[in-house]
């Protein structure tokens, strides 16, 4: 993943800052509790293709 999208990725809902997974492939908005998939090298910022985190993901 290119270090500069990593760096101005925020999350499309409320905005805060993404943590990236690299090994889940994915990027994560703590304050939503969402995770947003990367598929193909793409992150998929839209909320109904992301997934709800549990308690213990966060």
């Amino acid at each position: 993943m290119d270090a500069r999208l990593l760096d101005i990725l925020v999350c499309p809902i409320c905005k805060a800052n993404l943590e990236y997974r690299k090994e889940a492939l994915e990027f994560v908005c703590k304050p939503c509790k969402l995770a947003f998939p990367v598929r193909d090298d793409i992150p998929v910022m839209l909320e109904d293709q992301a997934r709800r985190l549990s308690e213990e993901e966060l």
